[in-house]
């Protein structure tokens, strides 16, 4: 029924738009896509072109398929590693984007007050002449590292390289510290390499998967996602450690429904009892692992009983599950996780996640956590980026965050509202909504207001698009090409991004973007090349490959090398010890825990609840909720409340109610689900609705901001991640 209602949808969406640019007298849009790929719209056939997926950083690769020159379909590349012929939701709603009825159509220029949303129309001349005047003016009075960067995407690419060729020090993702970062430096520290993208998670071949707040099946990460099915198909143990009952959960052997906050005393409750009871590998600890005896000491007193009263969950669950998957090492798997910044102590618990595996012995070993291989395509030759004399404002130089390995987001804000160490006058903004990304949104506006050049670059209007100066509209991944994706996993792989249609309006590809700009900033050497294909093509042939074989096939998968022990892989560990480091001694130095030890969470105020977030299958946070096909699919968020609860509120089931937080914050209203997966003390939503921006018409207003109501946070003090499950809420009926 959902099925067929969506695309009757969307196919009168695609009617309507063609229909609206016949009456204007233009071409329709499927025989504007032909003709500017330079062939004529031929009748009842189909034809398909490959490249890879941007709905999420997955990147899978996928083929487009065309039927009378018009976009049709998207699905799975089965030559990609990623995909494996199969793409999810957000891939499969890809023709969705295209054919978006709110993205941005032409460059826009702010008028009147920054955030009045008032806006006139200009052309590409107009508004990339005002920016690189602006940019000038600004590098003329402060310096270049007085413009920074905030990115998102595969596209960003190229704009960033003309940003750092211009001078531009200060440049961060939200991808860093408000999701993966404290993963990364934790298993770094720990193993001396962090864990990337995708994840090197065997599962296709594990005997015992154990998922700490990660939700696999509503996170849709393809490849995980697929071999999570087949690993439940065989039957396997899963364990499931979360407040929710989610949809991992609900295939688990355990669930233990922790206390929020309280992970960290279950971790180090398992580690205890694996020491104790000699369940961990001790041929890989006597032959890989540096200082664990003095980490036994530290977990020895770490017992069942001692984090049962932590996270209230029954001793015995806890030690059956240690058990469990204790007698599966090494093909067992602590899955690292993703969006990991939680309560503020993220990396040291991140750092107890790779222990717990090392513990196992899992680490290169087949079931476990493989050693992903890559793949070499040689450089183009581009001009070295000049040096400053300046510090990095960002955070990334490791002053502040002594284990930052890349930029700040919140850095970069905080230099921008304190001018310190020097003031931060412009900002670049691409494919990210800051509003929702960044904690306490009330902080991004007043660093906002202090800019005197604030340029965003996105297909949609998000909210931070609102606030912008001036708003330069993306093309889709469909409509253009992008740098080459070289991605590691059990094999390396590099893919190609190349247009299947042309953009329906004005927008323009963010490599064309970067390089007009580069011309205007007098710097347009940086991108030496006519052309983007005559670059991509230099490179493919450069690294011993064929450039139309490439086009052809979208995918070059590398020579298979060994990625695990059982494939003759030799362990290395680029460690100060050259060895797992159970003991940090380079922690112990900074003056941190060379142990992680754990700290009770705070408790919430009389008659409020945690706050949890996540993500649904359908979405990519604020990015897709325009998108036709996965807003007919999931138009707005909900907020879960136990039975219980709700009794105690008053609040019905799929009642409309409003989120509270202890700062005052209200929501959008939003519809309570009450349900028994979710424990007594909190409430859960998913992120990336409630838009503001009156352009995105289908989408504001619809919903609850999660990111709206994380108005209290902390950063963890080792790499500077900022917490998202640190406020407290209460739900307000409506009248």
């Amino acid at each position: 029924m959902t099925s067929s209602l969506t695309r009757r949808r969307f196919l009168a969406i695609s009617a309507g738009t063609a229909g609206a640019a016949a009456v204007g007298g233009a071409a329709p849009l499927w025989m504007r896509d032909a003709a500017a790929l330079g062939h004529a719209p031929p009748k009842g056939v189909v034809t398909t072109v490959p490249t890879f997926c941007e709905m999420c950083f997955w990147r899978c690769g996928g083929i487009a398929h065309l039927r009378d020159g018009k976009l049709w379909k998207f699905e799975g590349n089965p030559l990609d590693p990623q995909s494996m012929g199969r793409l999810c939701p957000r891939g499969t709603a890809a023709v969705g984007a295209h054919y978006d009825p709110d993205r941005l159509r032409q460059p826009l220029m702010r008028v009147g007050d920054r955030g009045g949303e008032q806006w006139k129309a200009v052309s590409w001349n107009e508004a990339l002449d005002h920016v690189a005047e602006r940019m000038n003016s600004i590098k003329a009075e402060h310096g270049p590292e007085s413009v920074a960067l905030f990115n998102h995407g595969f596209g960003q690419r190229f704009v960033q390289h003309v940003l750092r060729s211009w001078g531009v020090i200060n440049y961060a993702a939200p991808s860093y510290a408000q999701c993966r970062g404290p993963r990364d430096v934790g298993f770094t520290l720990t193993f001396g390499a962090g864990v990337g993208s995708p994840e090197p998670t065997d599962i296709k071949h594990t005997d015992c998967l154990v998922l700490i707040g990660s939700h696999l099946g509503e996170n849709m990460h393809n490849s995980q996602v697929q071999e999570f099915a087949q690993a439940v198909e065989r039957r396997i143990p899963v364990i499931v450690v979360d407040p929710r009952f989610s949809v991992a959960a609900s295939k688990a052997k355990y669930w233990l429904p922790v206390r929020p906050g309280t992970d960290l005393a279950l971790l180090l409750a398992w580690c205890g009892l694996l020491v104790r009871e000699g369940r961990y590998d001790r041929a890989f600890v006597q032959q890989h692992g540096h200082g664990f005896d003095k980490f036994a000491a530290e977990v020895q007193d770490y017992t069942p009983e001692w984090a049962s009263k932590e996270c209230d969950v029954p001793p015995e669950l806890i030690v059956a599950a240690a058990r469990e998957f204790a007698s599966r090492r090494p093909a067992c798997i602590v899955h690292p996780g993703r969006r990991v910044n939680w309560y503020g102590d993220d990396t040291q618990r991140s750092r107890a996640i790779a222990l717990l595996n090392a513990l196992l012995g899992n680490y290169g070993r087949r079931g476990g956590l493989y050693v992903s291989q890559g793949i070499k395509m040689e450089r183009y030759p581009l001009p070295p980026y000049p040096k400053s004399d300046k510090p990095r404002a960002d955070g990334g130089d490791a002053d502040r965050y002594p284990f930052a390995d890349e930029g700040i987001t919140t850095s970069i804000r905080d230099a921008t509202i304190s001018g310190k160490p020097y003031p931060i006058k412009g900002w670049f903004v691409y494919s990210t909504n800051l509003m929702e990304a960044l904690p306490n949104p009330a902080e991004t506006v007043e660093a906002m207001q202090k800019l005197d050049l604030l340029v965003v670059c996105d297909t949609v209007p998000s909210d931070i698009a609102g606030w912008a100066d001036v708003i330069l509209p993306d093309t889709t991944f469909l409509e253009r090409y992008d740098e080459l994706l070289t991605g590691y996993g059990r094999n390396g792989w590099a893919a190609l991004r190349q247009p299947v249609v042309a953009p329906p309006h004005d927008q323009k590809p963010a490599w064309w973007i970067a390089k007009q700009l580069a011309v205007r900033l007098g710097i347009g050497e940086c991108m030496p090349f006519d052309d983007i294909e005559e670059y991509l093509r230099a490179r493919v042939e450069k690294s011993g490959h064929f450039w139309d074989q490439f086009k052809k096939e979208g995918v070059i998968v590398a020579p298979h090398q060994p990625t695990t022990v059982e494939e003759g892989l030799q362990l290395q560990f680029d460690t100060p010890s050259g060895k797992v480091e159970f003991w940090s001694d380079q922690l112990a130095a900074a003056g941190f825990d060379p142990v992680p030890k754990y700290t009770a969470p705070e408790p919430p105020p009389e008659g409020h609840l945690r706050l949890i977030t996540g993500r649904a299958p359908g979405h990519t946070f604020t990015r897709t909720q325009s998108n036709p096909l996965l807003h007919d699919l999931m138009p707005e968020n909900e907020v879960w409340v136990h039975p219980a609860t709700a009794a105690k509120l008053g609040v019905k089931n799929h009642e409309y109610v409003r989120i509270k937080n202890q700062d005052g914050i209200v929501s959008n209203r939003i519809r309570a689900r009450v349900t028994q997966r979710i424990r007594e003390d909190c409430v859960y939503t998913v992120y990336g609705f409630g838009a503001k921006n009156k352009m995105l018409k289908s989408a504001v207003g619809r919903g609850a901001s999660a990111g709206a109501l994380n108005t209290r946070y902390k950063t963890d003090p080792l790499m500077g991640a900022t917490s998202i499950h640190g406020n407290f809420v209460t739900l307000v009926k409506e009248a």
